[in-house]
């Protein structure tokens, strides 16, 4: 149990360490998917 709650924190300190990257490659997953609806209905 000891061992699950520490691979927990660390996963939780692994996001709060990168959440920005993983927001820059949200808002870069979003923008190619809106280029690509633009593309191809216009």
């Amino acid at each position: 149990m000891q061992q699950i709650l520490s691979g927990h924190t660390g996963l939780g300190l692994l996001i709060n360490l990168n959440w920005d990257r993983i927001l820059y490659l949200a808002t870069l997953a979003v923008a190619l998917m809106a280029g690509a609806f633009v593309g191809s209905h216009f």
